[in-house]
């Protein structure tokens, strides 16, 4: 198992680009990944394009360190591409029946469910159920690291909750030092230059009504390599008579 994944959405739909649907899925994953201790390494919105998922599944296939969220185009409409794109990317390129999902499909639908829905059932080689409790029209995941969802948000959710309790990791929670100091990002940015690559630096600078502010966010699973960087940003500030408040 991954010990710290780069965690990537991809939200697949022309329909949230051109304004006909609102996404809800990065808003519900982010929160989702943050109350269990991880962050989105990447977020991506793309079109229902053969070539531009494809594309994206292989940056994400070239990152060792990936756990793949995917929303959306594993129905069996004409624009629906992902189970046969997963397939190209991750797998042999070929589609196979899936004995379970074919089963539940034909209970539900009966004769429904030929010509067409029946064609959700066709996954790529090793894929695995992810349980659909709307209607048990599946998911389906690879390798236990990239996972493909319905676009609908209802049954995505119950989908991210159980990958997140399941297949990821428990993170260890690194230790982490935030102050906001009275000064803008120029004042103190060739120290920035020097925070170790341990070491996660943000900044978020800001205007109020008495001047510029910055605040600094460090974070390490090294805690004494952070309280040294940490006490460098802070001699700094008092060298230079620079008010700053730890948060």
């Amino acid at each position: 198992m991954i010990q710290v994944p780069h965690i990537y959405a991809v939200i697949i739909g022309s329909e949230i680009l051109d304004c006909r649907r609102v996404d809800k899925h990065f808003d519900y994953l982010s929160r989702a990944l943050q109350e269990k201790g991880h962050t989105l390494f990447a977020s991506l919105t793309i079109k229902d394009d053969k070539a531009l998922i494809e594309n994206t599944f292989k940056m994400v296939k070239e990152d060792p360190e990936a756990i793949l969220f995917s929303f959306g185009g594993i129905g069996s409409t004409p624009d629906d591409l992902t189970r046969q794109l997963s397939a190209n990317i991750f797998s042999d390129s070929r589609l196979y029946r899936h004995p379970q999902f074919k089963q539940d499909i034909e209970t539900r639908l009966g004769e429904r469910a030929y010509p067409h829905p029946i064609k959700m059932a066709d996954l790529p080689k090793d894929a695995q159920l992810l349980f659909n409790p709307i209607n048990n029209m599946s998911g389906f995941y690879l390798e236990e690291r990239f996972f493909f969802m319905p676009g609908f948000p209802e049954m995505a959710q119950p989908m991210v909750d159980a990958i997140i309790n399941t297949h990821l990791p428990q993170p260890s929670q690194p230790y982490t030092k935030a102050f906001l100091a009275q000064c803008g990002e120029g004042k103190i940015q060739d120290l920035m230059y020097h925070v170790p690559t341990e070491v996660e630096l943000s900044s978020l600078p800001m205007i109020r009504e008495s001047g510029p502010y910055v605040e600094f966010s460090l974070s390490s699973q090294n805690k004494a390599l952070l309280e040294k960087t940490f006490l460098r940003f802070t001699s700094f500030l008092d060298q230079e008579k620079i008010g700053y408040t730890l948060l």
